[in-house]
């Protein structure tokens, strides 16, 4: 392993000048954790700045039995592997299905080995393999100056639910509840452009500066692209340890000190937001205890408020050890897709979510991530991100939020336009 050391401060550069250099590469994975950015996060974010994965050949993408393949796959050839699983593998994992129109056609599932792979920690670049036709030439684009921020286009993206819609959806949604049918559930909107034309690095580089989310991710596979400003963990494996970090509770940021204050106040006592936050907590201890031995299932942090750049997040984190005998692919199907992003009873929710949504989640509510030689992963939830099909011009925003008996309405309908903004403002 070759270690180059970076000037101070020069993380962020080198990753935007090796994405653009690497642009026309087949297969292009970046984690990006902002780490230098949000030196308030807990360690337990990220162990690194940023890794990036860039791959010229064959990919896992199985048709179906997605998971079993997966796992035959990097247990017979154990070795790095990036890439993602999107919300509809949900239909292989229960009797299930979706009908919905997908303008993205990402793969369920895909995979593959990088052909070179870097990681950031610090001021020091770390070159974990470097099988490219000519090694080390990339390290040329060190030289090369960015472009100065260019002006996006402006696109105009329509809604596919009006706001009476959403609101008519969010009183069902309630009276499923009070019926006892669910007790929470995750419902969600898409913003959508049709024949949309834009350099998804040039967006994804004013995104992250925007968002400096600890879940960023930009992925291109071909002519499809996720550009992510994702803050939410779904798991993480380690060894026999197993780490969720589930997002319920939203609250915007001021430029005003004491108002930004009063702000993150007011989410950590806001009961309905707590509420839901438990909910979810506790859908994701069952869900790890399915993998994991018994009485290891913990909640060492439980609605901590983590204050992001564009919102405050309420957070818990839930642990687990895994019993000797489950594999981490069969963990990680045991947890997906996540409950944060589906609801509770987890089935019945996702049932409930393909009668009142009117489009294909597609990467959203997913996962992107990678596995490492030990068998051990790391994957985010995607949230907070653009989806983009190149050959088409599809491009695609999805916001959500839970539902619970509690819930006000309007109040539900403004989270989503906030959580969306961030996103919509870069082509206004």
């Amino acid at each position: 392993m070759r270690r180059i050391r970076l000037t101070p401060g020069q993380a962020q550069t080198v990753l935007q000048q090796l994405l653009n250099h690497f642009r026309t590469a087949p297969q292009l994975v970046a984690l990006n954790s902002n780490l230098q950015a949000d030196v308030h996060l807990p360690a337990a974010y990220a162990q690194f700045d940023w890794q990036l994965a860039v791959g010229f050949g064959e990919v896992i993408a199985p048709a179906d039995n997605c998971f079993a393949e997966l796992q035959r796959r990097v247990e017979a050839q154990p070795d790095h592997y990036f890439g993602w699983l999107t919300y509809d593998l949900k239909n292989e994992l229960e009797h299930l299905h979706s009908a919905h129109p997908d303008g993205l056609a990402f793969a369920p599932m895909q995979f593959f080995r990088p052909h070179l792979l870097l990681r950031c920690v610090g001021d020091a670049l770390y070159v974990l393999r470097d099988e490219t036709d000519t090694p080390g030439s990339w390290e040329a684009a060190f030289d090369q100056a960015l472009p100065v921020f260019k002006s996006l286009p402006r696109i105009p993206f329509q809604r596919r639910v009006s706001d009476a819609t959403y609101l008519q959806n969010v009183a069902a949604i309630r009276e499923h509840i009070a019926a006892g049918t669910v007790y929470e559930l995750n419902y969600c909107m898409e913003w959508f452009a049709l024949q949309a034309e834009l350099d998804p690095f040039e967006v994804y580089r004013q995104l992250n500066e925007r968002t400096e989310a600890p879940f960023s991710v930009f992925l291109k596979a071909e002519d499809k692209y996720l550009l992510s400003g994702s803050p939410e963990r779904f798991l993480r494996k380690a060894g026999q340890h197993l780490l969720s970090q589930p997002i319920k509770g939203t609250m915007p940021r001021s430029a005003d000190p004491l108002q930004d204050a009063a702000l993150r106040t007011a989410l950590q006592q806001d009961e309905k937001e707590r509420a839901e936050n438990l909910m979810i907590v506790d859908l994701v201890r069952n869900d790890l205890s399915r993998s994991c031995q018994a009485g290891s299932v913990q909640v060492p942090d439980l609605l901590q408020v983590y204050s992001f750049r564009t919102v405050h997040q309420l957070i818990s984190s839930v642990v687990g050890q895994l019993k000797p005998e489950v594999s981490g692919v069969t963990a990680l199907r045991n947890a997906f897709p996540m409950g944060s992003m589906t609801g509770a009873p987890k089935i019945k929710a996702m049932e409930l979510i393909e009668t009142l949504e009117n489009s294909k989640r597609g990467l959203y509510s997913g996962a992107v991530g990678y596995f490492t030689p030990e068998v051990d992963f790391d994957f985010n939830v995607v949230i907070r991100s653009l989806q983009y099909n190149a050959a088409t011009g599809y491009l695609s925003l999805m916001t959500g939020s839970a539902i619970t008996y509690d819930s006000v309405p309007e109040r539900e309908l403004a989270e989503c336009k906030l959580k969306a903004e961030a996103l919509l403002q870069l082509f206004v």
